[in-house]
């Protein structure tokens, strides 16, 4: 008995709204285990570097067992260690392959030890969230082996990898919003009809899941834009959410997240927060960066340093917590 043939329910991240429990057949984890072994080719050990009540972490476990093997768990408290990481990887032997998040991808990159394990590793899954351009172009001059994955706990995780879907997963774009069709998808909400059939919508007699992303495909590769929900109006101008995060992230803010705030006339703006010390010309930097490559509506409102980001147990920024922080905090209507 195991996830290939029970397969499970899984609770989505919440990390934008209300978290939902998600049933995933055991049909679904074999064909993403099926699709990520076709794509990794030669059998090999899998290190489990993620809680195992989320999907990815879910994964690594079906795919050790898709080739009849227990994965190796590095998981060895309530905070990820990259010495620890180390440490459990040391002495494996053959090809191997781990699944993580752009955060835990950051700390091991900080670390002699973990950047040194990583480099023996035949491919890294990178999924979870978008990660920051100057992370994953860090780590390839590192020697690290990276693949971008593109997925949710509707999809059974990564089912795009480096913008190319695998197994038998099909994408398009409809209405600018990216929906994906395939055997690795969720059976259902549990015990939401209405929304269950909302989010796999049934288009031309084939069922597709509606995900919350915007994207693009030519080619047949698949560019993610952002989330539906990441476009603010400041000043009657649209502006992208992740765009402002990216590019206050090229200028060394690495865990920069952006938040709307209400900006009067203005509508809303973006605040971004960082848990980055504060130095007022860094600010005044990235805040005359992002004005000039995104344009004035873009430009922050405020620059909010925190003590600590707040996070989910899958690595990813806590955005509800933080939009609250941000609303009790406060900010100065006025455009810097």
């Amino acid at each position: 008995m195991g996830l290939l043939s029970d397969g499970a329910i899984v609770e989505t991240s919440g990390s934008t709204g209300r978290p939902k429990r998600v049933r995933l057949s055991g049909a679904a984890f074999r064909a993403s285990a099926k699709a990520a072994a076709d794509e990794l080719g030669a059998p090999g050990r899998w290190v489990l570097a993620l809680p195992d009540h989320y999907v990815a972490g879910l994964n690594v476990i079906a795919r050790a067992e898709y080739w009849g093997q227990e994965p190796v768990s590095a998981i060895g408290g309530p905070r990820f260690s990259a010495l620890g990481f180390a440490a459990v990887t040391a002495g494996l032997d053959g090809p191997l392959y781990t699944s993580l998040v752009p955060v835990l991808l950051s700390r091991l990159l900080d670390s002699a030890p973990g950047c040194d394990a990583l480099r023996r590793f035949d491919r890294v899954l990178l999924g979870g969230q978008a990660p920051d351009p100057a992370l994953l172009a860090r780590a390839r001059q590192e020697g690290i082996r990276v693949t971008v994955t593109y997925g949710m706990t509707e999809t059974c995780g990564g089912v795009v990898w480096d913008g190319r879907p695998i197994g038998d997963t099909e994408v398009m774009i409809r209405d600018g919003v990216i929906h994906i069709a395939g055997s690795t998808l969720a059976d259902e909400y549990i015990g939401e009809p209405e929304l269950t059939a909302e989010a796999f919508p049934v288009v031309d007699g084939r069922r597709w899941h509606r995900t919350k992303d915007r994207g693009e495909l030519s080619g047949g590769t698949l560019t993610v834009l952002g989330r539906t929900d990441d476009t603010i109006i400041s000043g009657g101008v649209k502006v992208s959410l992740t765009s402002v995060e990216f590019a206050a992230r090229e200028l060394g803010f690495a865990d920069a997240v952006a938040v709307a705030s209400p900006r009067g006339a203005w509508g809303e703006g973006p605040v971004i927060v960082t848990a980055a010390p504060r130095d007022d010309p860094a600010d005044a930097r990235v805040s005359e960066h992002i004005k000039a490559s995104l344009g004035p509506a873009a430009a922050p409102v405020v620059i909010l340093h925190i003590g600590r980001m707040p996070l989910l147990a899958s690595g990813k920024p806590d955005r509800i917590a933080l939009a609250a922080l941000v609303q009790s905090a406060g900010s100065d209507s006025s455009r810097p």
